[in-house]
């Protein structure tokens, strides 16, 4: 009888910059179906100083290597805050120091300033997922065990990998975002005959007052995006963050170096009035998503619906034409649901050092699992779409499978 073959023997270490790891070998372990995990934007975080350790993100990626070399990596801080995260645990934090205990620094294992779901222990497609996600995880908290850190957290983890964390006894967390399916239209013109009436027309005549004043919109992509456009959309990123009193985590550097570096996974869309930039949304494109993230206008159109029509529907129509099965508009916004975007779950899990404080977050997290699903199915009920079967999307059974 055959011998079964010895498991390869795996050796762990930590980085400090994306720079001492291959950004081939990275990216065999992240794939293509991610751009937000690629060397070349986790890369551009650090070089540009948006995420680095002066800023409170200390990079500690963790590579797992087998006698063939690196065969999973994941993208790993140190953080002395919780900014840029989108999973808050500021509560958390608050509840330890009126005990007198440090929740400050934990781990996080995340994309900074990017609540986009997906896979965050990224394994190369010939390794053992399951065996090397659980090597990963392990490492993590060996870490945080070894500098007497208060948790790790993974957020904003695929629920695949979120079932294995809380296998392995992580705290298991989820949220909402909203999300476009695509059900296969041909053309913008479908989508709107998928809507109730009353959104349908909605829609056309927010489309109409993007453009009613000589505003016309155009899809840039590759080398059609010079660094003049960058810098337009730099600004218009920082009046936004101004206007809504938030903070500007990205600098300028970073937009123009994934310009650069993923010119070909990057459609800006761009409002043009008399030839001058107006309006600008910034998305990324996956193998089957598109990614809308930053956006921004000229105070003087911004009673335009430019939002509306720069970010939502120039996306579907985007997301339609490459054929693209869904559009993730990042977080938060109820007002996503009347232009097609419907609520889905996201997924984060967390390991609590301390016993007490594990079993009291472990006690609100089932019960804030359990408000999670009742908003999303209340939510739901506002789905703009039609109610016959033909053209209504089931996004609650898709999310919750």
């Amino acid at each position: 009888m055959a011998q079964k073959e010895a498991p390869a023997k795996l050796r762990v270490r930590v980085v400090s910059t994306l720079d001492e790891i291959d950004a081939a070998q990275w990216d065999a372990c992240a794939g293509q179906q991610d751009p937000f995990l690629s060397h070349a934007f986790l890369s551009a975080l650090e070089q540009s100083g948006s995420a680095t350790a002066e800023a409170g993100w200390l990079p500690q990626h963790l590579v797992v290597d087998d006698d063939a070399g690196c065969i999973a990596v994941a993208p790993l801080y140190l953080k002395g805050h919780s900014l840029g995260e989108y999973v808050f645990d500021f509560a958390w934090a608050d509840a330890y120091q009126r005990v007198g205990k440090s929740y400050y620094p934990k781990l996080q294992c995340c994309v900074p300033f990017t609540p986009v779901a997906g896979r965050r222990l990224l394994v190369r497609p010939d390794g053992d997922a399951a065996r090397l996600q659980t090597v990963l995880i392990a490492a993590m908290g060996e870490l945080a065990r070894n500098h007497e850190l208060s948790s790790f957290h993974i957020s904003f983890s695929s629920q695949k990998q979120w079932a294995q964390a809380g296998e392995l006894g992580l705290l298991q967390r989820t949220g909402v975002q909203y999300r476009w399916r695509n059900l296969g239209y041909g053309s913008f013109d479908e989508f709107l005959a998928a809507l109730v009436s009353r959104k349908r027309r909605a829609i056309k005549k927010e489309r109409r007052c993007a453009t009613h004043n000589g505003v016309r919109l155009r899809v840039l992509r590759g080398d059609d995006i010079k660094p003049t456009h960058w810098d337009t959309l730099f600004d218009f990123y920082l009046a936004t963050t101004d206007r809504k009193w938030s903070r500007a985590y990205l600098t300028r550097a970073f937009f123009h170096r994934i310009g650069a570096s993923m010119g070909e996974r990057i459609a800006l869309v761009v409002a043009l009035k008399d030839d001058q930039l107006v309006a600008g949304a910034l998305n990324l494109v996956g193998e089957d998503a598109l990614f809308g993230r930053y956006w921004g206008c000229r105070p003087d159109q911004r009673r335009q619906k430019l939002h509306f029509e720069t970010c939502y529907y120039q996306a579907i129509e985007l997301a339609i034409e490459l054929g693209l099965s869904r559009v993730e508009a990042g977080a938060q916004g109820e007002h996503k649901i009347q232009r097609g975007y419907l609520p889905e779950p996201t997924y984060s899990a967390h390991w609590i050092a301390d016993p007490l404080f594990r079993d009291t977050i472990a006690s609100f997290l089932m019960r804030e699992r359990t408000a999670v699903a009742r908003e999303i199915a209340m939510l739901t009920e506002h789905s703009p779409f039609r109610t016959d079967r033909s053209t209504a999307p089931d996004y609650m059974g898709a999310s919750m499978r």
